[in-house]
Parts: C-alpha cells; structure tokens; sequence
C-alpha cells in the first residue's frame, strides 16, 4: 500500500502541456481569415452560378474529374517512392534512456496481455522507464495494473481527474515526468516487434542534423480469433487499408522529405523536442494527425521504421463506425487547426495537408454518392435498354483513381505479407462507401459533441490452441498475439 501511495502522490504533480490556443483545438470557432476565405468562396459561386449557370456546370465538371485525377497522380509517385532499402539494425554499446507510456482507460481485462508484450521488448532495464497512465476514477484498471506482472522499469501514473478526458491529456501527464531522452507510446492491443526500440535509437544516432523529431513504425493488422466479433469483410478491408497507409503512403511521403499525419500508437520522439512543440493537444481527438504537422511547422522532420506494431481490427461495424468517426472529426479538427495558420506550414507543408488530411475527407464525403451515380446509370440504362449515359471521361477518372488505389493496397499487402486476392478488389467500393456514413456521422459530432471520444475496449487474445483458422484469419504466424476489440465507449466532455 506504500508502493501505491507514493506513485498515486507523485502523479498528483500536474505540468500543463499543449499548444497555443491559436493552433489548438480548443478552439471551435473559424478564425477572421477561414471565415472570410470561405465566404468569398460560397458568394463567387452563387454569382457565378446566377449569371452563368452553364459556364459553372462544365467548370466543374471538368474540374472534379482533374481534382480525382491528380490524387490519383499523387498516389502513383508515392508508390514509386515508397522503396526503401533494408534497414540493418547495429548494436549500439551507448543506448538512450527510453520512456514507454501506454494511456489506458476502461482497460482491466487486456491489462496482463499488455504488460507482457511490453516487457518482452529487447532493451536494456536499467534504460527503460515505463508509464501506464491511468485515469483516477478508473478504479478497476487500477487493480488490475497493480495486480499485474509488471517489470521493475514499468510503472503506473495515476492521472488526476480533470478535463477533457482524453488520451493526449493523460500522455502530457507521462511526458510531465519522463527522464528519458526519447519516448514512445503504445496502445492497449497493442504487440510490437521487440526490437522496435532498438531501432529507433539507432535511426535518432544516425540523425545529424538534429532536426528528425519523430519516427513512426508501421501498423500492421492480425486476428488471432475469426470468433465472435469478427467481421470478415470489414477485417480485410481495415488490414489493407492500413498496408496501404503503412507500408506505402508514408514511407513515400517520407522519402519526399514531407510531414504526414501519424498513427496513433507507436509513434517515437525526441523528448526535448516534442516539450518544446508543447506535446499533444489535449482538445484534439486525433492528436497524433496534429501532431504531426506541429513537428513540421516548428522546423522539424518525420521519418519511419521498419519493424511494425501488430494490432488488430474492429471488427463489426457498431465497433468501426465509431472509431472511424473519432478519426474523421479528428481530422477536421486538424485540418482546421492548420488552415489558420497556413503560412506557418509553407509550400510543401500545405500540400501534404491538403494531399493526407484534406483529400481523405473529400473522397470520404463523395465515394458513396460516387458510387451510386455509376450504379444508378448503369441498372437505369439497362432497365431502359439503353446504353449508359455515364459520360467516359468521368468512368476513366473513376477507373484509374480506383486502380491506383486497388495498386496501392496490393502493394502493401505485400510489403504487410497480407494476403490480397480479387475479391479483395471487389469488395473494396463498398468499404470506401462506409466512409461517407463516417464522414457525415463525424461532420454532426464536431458540431454537437467536438471532444466527445469514442473508445473501443479490447479482450484478451484467447488460447492459440482453442482457435480455429479459416479464410478471415488475417495472419499465419502464431508468435505474435493480439487482442480483439469489444462495444464502444463514449467519453464525454464540455
């Protein structure tokens, strides 16, 4: 009892972190500028359309067809740029001291899972410092983390109560009190490769100029349990998205020598340099997609691992929705964040906002209406007996935007060691049109509930040997273990 009333006074000791409040999410309304640009927009349109409806009509017809175009362009050079050499990992007889936080809320079950795959990573104990950042009144994680096998570095920090309640202002709290000289954070579920920090520390030694903030490892998706929960469609779907995003967009990106948003776990910092950014912004429900930009407008840089993370999806979709609608309002909330400001970010900033953040939103808004106006013209000239009037020009844009997009997954796959068949391909409209129902969802929540955060508890993995394989398992290897999502939580805030 000694042990807990010392860590619980010591996390008693609050230093506030986040940045300021003109690039904060706190903020909910539309600076001067925003405000001004959008209604110049709005107003040039309703003049245009009142003296030149016509005019307007082909603008833009050919104008969203170049727009699809172009992302499909953009997408291409980023699957030629995203090969990369072999990373050699070399051992290093002077390894920084590393600080690991996992934020974990509602988390009791998973809690000896987690603890063992943290403690199976290769670094050395007498570098490694430890935070499982728990909030006050969650008093069930609480004794469960005390109750764990934990390693001697791994300890537990009691976040005091306060809002909003959000992960970024329980991982502010950890990094309040981290000794370490870098600092990475993990999920509940999450698995990653023991060597991962290994070579982070070899790639931030490697860094001489000083300016390389953040490294992010790459996200790869298992099922361990085709069981209950499992929804094999939507499964494969997550698990390619994710290799795409992954193993193909940001190592391309990286590579460009551009920011991007990163994931939400397994992401490694610089601890001086991410306090001097300020930390995560509390307010923001996709800290981690702001984060990334803040590094960038500060002056510094991101770069990638290669030894991933294993996690694994959803699962159904009460359990998806809610998660993707976390990430699209999150999105817009740092989309906006970032527009205030866009000369901060400079040239090549603004387009890798524009080209990650706001491009995601806008295919998000129009796959399913998309979507449907191709299988409404096509079942309407049928019925008729006529052939579809679907102008070419429009089906090629859509074709070669889809196919860069089919490409891109399959090579990640790939890379992921996924597997990726034609039915992968066929079913992928139909995931990409769940989007827009996240996007209009997300859209309605930054509105009515802007901090609200959708949580999704985890289960522990069950025994390998009672669990049967069919053809929804995502993975072959039996060596690593995951946990699998159950029902969605919503935590609200003012």
């Amino acid at each position: 009892m000694e042990d807990l009333a010392a860590e619980t006074r010591a996390s008693r000791q609050p230093e506030t972190f986040g940045p300021p409040a003109r690039l904060s999410a706190s903020r909910r309304s539309l600076t001067l500028g925003q405000a001004l640009l959008l209604a110049a927009l709005a107003g040039g349109l309703v003049v245009w359309a009142v003296l030149d409806g016509a005019s307007l009509l082909l603008t833009l017809s050919m104008a969203v067809p170049g727009a699809f175009m172009v992302c499909a362009l953009w997408r291409l050079g980023l699957i030629l740029a995203s090969h990369r050499q072999p990373f050699v990992l070399r051992r290093m007889t002077d390894l920084p001291r590393y600080t690991v936080v996992a934020a974990l809320h509602d988390e009791a079950e998973v809690m000896p899972q987690l603890v063992a795959n943290l403690a199976a990573l290769d670094y050395p104990t007498d570098r490694l410092e430890g935070f499982l950042a728990l909030e006050a009144h969650d008093h069930e994680t609480i004794e469960a983390a005390y109750a764990a096998d934990r390693p001697a570095w791994l300890s537990i920090l009691v976040v005091p109560p306060g809002e909003p309640r959000t992960k970024p202002r329980a991982l502010n709290h950890a990094l309040a009190r981290a000794s370490g000289q870098l600092i990475t954070v993990y999920d509940a579920e999450d698995a990653p490769d023991p060597l991962q920090l290994r070579e982070a520390a070899s790639r931030f030694a490697d860094d001489r100029t000083g300016t390389l903030a953040c490294l992010q490892a790459p996200l790869r998706i298992r099922r361990r349990n085709p069981g209950a929960g499992c929804s094999p469609f939507l499964d494969r779907q997550f698990a390619l998205e994710y290799a795409a995003l992954f193993e193909v967009v940001l190592p391309g990106m990286t590579r460009l020598g551009l920011p991007f948003p990163l994931g939400g776990t397994s992401n490694h910092f610089r601890v001086d340099i991410l306090r001097q950014v300020g930390g995560w912004d509390p307010w923001n429900v996709t800290e981690d997609a702001d984060l990334g930009f803040r590094l960038w407008r500060h002056g510094f840089r991101l770069g990638v691992l290669s030894r991933p993370t294993w996690e694994t999806p959803p699962g159904e979709l009460h359990n998806w929705l809610p998660q993707r609608n976390r990430w699209m309002k999150g999105f817009m909330q740092t989309f906006g964040v970032h527009t205030r400001d866009p000369f901060g970010l400079g040239p090549r900033g603004v387009l890798a906002l524009i080209m990650t953040l706001g491009v995601s939103l806008a295919s998000a808004a129009v796959h399913a209406p998309s979507v449907t106006w191709v299988v409404a013209s096509v079942l309407v000239a049928l019925k008729a007996g006529l052939s579809p009037s679907t102008p070419i020009p429009a089906l090629i844009v859509l074709l070669t935007g889809a196919t860069v997009a089919w490409v891109s997954a399959g090579v990640g796959a790939r890379r992921a060691g996924i597997p990726y068949g034609v039915g992968d391909i066929l079913q992928a409209p139909a995931y990409w049109s769940l989007l827009s129902l996240a996007f209009a969802h997300a859209a309605w929540r930054l509105l009515a509930e802007p901090f609200a955060w959708d949580k999704t508890r985890h289960h522990p993995d069950p025994d390998p040997a009672g669990v049967a394989t069919d053809g929804a398992t995502l993975d072959v290897d039996p060596s690593v273990r995951l946990s699998s999502p159950h029902g969605p939580e919503t935590v609200r805030t003012p």
